[in-house]
């Protein structure tokens, strides 16, 4: 059986907290921030959890965190 590998582009977008879920960061925060509020931006610069049902797959991809 082949060794596990870790998806090194999953490792680099997600963290797991102490309890066991997995944080994420929020998409549309790079570019074209001229149009979007200051509100709507500081909102999306905090973190959240990755949706129960990503949860599963996210996992496989990180086997070792």
């Amino acid at each position: 059986m082949p060794k596990l590998k870790t998806h090194r582009g999953a490792a680099k977008r997600f963290r797991k907290t102490a309890g066991g879920k997995i944080k994420r960061s929020h998409a549309f925060t790079s570019h074209i921030l001229t149009k979007k509020s200051t509100k709507r931006k500081r909102k999306l610069d905090r973190e959240c959890l990755v949706d129960k049902s990503d949860y599963k797959r996210v996992l496989e991809m990180l086997p070792f965190d």
